[in-house]
């Protein structure tokens, strides 16, 4: 990778590592919160789902908004927005109206960042070299939850917002600083990909009516169903169920720690496959199968567990296995879309957000009518993996199909 492309990705990536470690905050500190607000658990769901909702109201804009203002732009707007509504979540949380208007805003700026990012590496990396770049993307996020999780648990709530908010906004000046816009390839210029089809006025009838597309949708459902219940729920499941103190809840940041070493692992073991001459479809498959049915039987696994330290070790082997999606599914829309990538992630973010605003009032409305039982949370989103898994496996392609 050239020096500039290194910058980019490491920024890019920093980007990641806050978006992540900001989201993960509120299920930490609503544990505290809703005891000193006294907060039902119904109410609590609707805390943690409304990120979703202004998250799935922005991936097409984000997309859409990177071609047409450039990717510095759209990016340097998205994390200032998130980060000013992190800083200020303490002052209207006691206010539940405000806090859930907040949460929105929060979802709307970071639902912009990652479809951005997209765009910005379809048109800078090269093909090659795309499975380790999404590997460090995602790893870096998942580097963003490990480190929330270590250092929030040992923090006022109000100063967890606090800490990482501060951190989003002094990426924006250091992001406004380093970075400069890539132009496009030239035609007299190598480009990153040979497209089949360069016209890039496509009607958006053809991100919905491709099979391989929708394989990555579903794929992409699939794992968000698991990483939200994980992400919403797993500090108040281990605290309410397996009796984890304070100090105890930094035990969540070990599955995204095993989550971000494997995602760059993973990342490199692909690329490793393609250099040995297996397809890229091959490849894209065999990641995504992993990442999908390994979850799926893990956490079947962890609802089992009575002890809090194997709870916490089938987690972290679900997480694991989960990073492999980074050079799966999420990898392939470079591959079928080159010229597209942030407008179909956008449109698969977006039906992959759906259980981000299903997970916090379902899983509450399941496990009050299962008398405190968790189970039947863990065997829909186990379910919800084995269909993904297997449609992706029969419907997928490497081919560029728009």
């Amino acid at each position: 990778m050239q020096p500039k492309t290194h910058r980019m990705i490491a920024l890019c990536s920093t980007a990641n590592f806050i978006n992540a470690a900001d989201r993960i905050i509120m299920p930490m500190a609503i544990i505290s919160m809703g005891d000193q607000f006294k907060w039902s658990l119904y109410w609590q769901g609707w805390v943690l789902s409304a990120f979703a909702f202004g998250y799935i109201t922005s991936q097409v804009i984000g997309a859409t908004a990177a071609s047409k203002f450039g990717g510095k732009t759209v990016l340097t707007s998205a994390v200032f927005l998130w980060s000013v509504s992190t800083l200020i979540t303490p002052l209207v949380a006691s206010n539940l109206n405000f806090l859930i208007i907040c949460r929105v805003v929060l979802g709307l700026g970071e639902g912009l960042g990652l479809p951005t990012i997209f765009h910005i590496f379809a048109h800078s990396v090269p093909v090659p070299e795309r499975s380790r770049a999404f590997g460090y993307l995602v790893g870096a996020g998942t580097i963003g939850q490990t480190v929330a999780a270590l250092i929030c648990p040992h923090l006022p709530w109000e100063w967890m917002f606090y800490t990482f908010g501060t951190l989003g906004i002094v990426w924006v000046l250091v992001w406004i600083v380093l970075y400069s816009e890539i132009k496009d390839v030239g035609e007299d210029e190598l480009p990153l990909v040979y497209p089949k089809v360069n016209s890039k006025n496509v009607r958006w009838t053809q991100f919905i009516s491709h099979w391989p597309l929708w394989a990555i949708y579903i794929a992409h459902f699939a794992m968000n169903w698991s990483n939200y219940i994980i992400m919403q729920w797993l500090p108040t499941y281990l605290a309410r169920n397996l009796g984890a103190n304070k100090e105890s809840i930094s035990l969540t940041a070990v599955p995204y720690i095993v989550n971000s070493m494997l995602g760059v692992v993973a990342g490199h073991i692909a690329d490793g496959l393609i250099a040995r001459k297996w397809t890229v479809l091959s490849v894209r498959r065999l990641m995504t199968i992993i990442g999908l049915i390994g979850p799926a039987i893990c956490l079947l696994l962890f609802s089992s567990m009575k002890s809090l330290l194997f709870a916490v070790v089938f987690v972290s082997l679900s997480m694991a296995l989960c990073s492999f999606n980074s050079a799966g599914h999420l990898s392939n829309h470079a591959d079928i879309a080159p010229n597209h990538a942030g407008i179909t992630f956008a449109v698969s973010n977006t039906l992959a957000t759906i259980p981000g605003i299903l997970c916090g009032p379902l899983t509450a409305q399941l496990v009050t009518e299962s008398h405190g039982r968790w189970f039947p949370v863990f065997i829909l989103a186990a379910s919800i993996n084995f269909v993904g898994a297997v449609i992706y496996a029969s419907q997928s392609s490497a081919s560029q199909t728009i």
